[in-house]
């Protein structure tokens, strides 16, 4: 890497443990000429500096090369596996099995802007925009994640992710969950999945800020996320994009907590 490191940048150990995970050069027709490390560091710079694709700092490849490469990696949902395969290296890191026996489930509703697309008002939040409904572990590691209308309540939002998990994870039997989820979803998470939906309520004795058993986990992930500028809003026309971008986070995170950055990139 022949330029100033930004701090978004990959360490070699980093991306010497990320290398092995990523699609190989085709064996026919036009050899690859980016180094994908690069292409690697400029979408992490995106999600971090959250400017548009267009504001991409020369030093690193064309943006529209960095772009390509991110929509074929979106469309083959390599992020996804990418986060799959290190949260099982950091579950197996901390002494835990490879798969989850429970799993803590909330969503977040965020802002869009004048990009298009699938939208809603969430009357609880006062927003405009959407949901990101996440799924992670007892570590707070992601799970699973899906992005839809601000307008869709958490009981209905959660069906979308609960049945996306399904045959994922065969250990899961318990999941966590707000009042918001009571009702319904209870049975219907037991009939459908399998699973124990289990209801963590405010004491109704409680008063100012109290931090609630395992909600707190999942709570601290949405602000984990939060800190990438390009999660600040929903800046994306697709909700696969968002998700993409929720994925990505996620995996960046995976990579410090396996590879501590000791020194500045290399």
């Amino acid at each position: 890497m022949n330029r100033k490191p930004y701090p978004s940048d990959l360490t070699n150990e980093q991306w010497e443990l990320l290398k092995p995970i990523l699609p190989p050069d085709k064996k026919r027709g036009r050899k690859r000429t980016v180094d994908l490390r690069e292409i690697i560091n400029a979408i992490l710079y995106i999600l971090r500096a959250g400017c548009a694709w267009r504001m991409l700092p020369h030093d690193f490849p064309a943006w529209q090369t960095v772009y390509g490469y991110f929509r074929l990696w979106r469309e083959t949902e390599l992020f996804t596996q990418i986060n799959a395969t290190l949260r099982e290296q950091e579950r197996q890191r901390v002494g835990r099995e490879a798969t989850p026996s429970a799993a803590i489930l909330d969503s977040q509703s965020v802002k869009t802007t004048e990009q298009g697309g699938e939208r809603g008002y969430d009357a609880g939040k006062k927003i405009n925009g959407r949901k990101r409904h996440i799924l992670v572990d007892t570590l707070g590691v992601l799970l699973l994640c899906v992005v839809h209308s601000a307008a869709i309540q958490d009981r209905d939002g959660a069906k979308l992710v609960l049945a996306k998990s399904r045959g994922l994870f065969p250990r899961l039997k318990l999941i966590w969950a707000d009042g918001g989820y009571a009702g319904q979803l209870i049975a219907w998470v037991k009939e459908q999945c399998n699973w124990v939906l289990e209801i963590v309520k405010r004491s109704d004795q409680s008063k100012g800020f109290q931090v609630l058993p395992k909600r707190w986990i999942v709570e601290r992930t949405l602000a984990w996320l939060s800190r990438h500028r390009r999660l600040s809003k929903d800046y994306e026309r697709l909700p696969e994009t968002s998700e993409t971008w929720v994925y990505l986070a996620s995996t960046h995170r995976l990579l410090k907590r396996l590879k501590p950055a000791n020194a500045a990139p290399g």
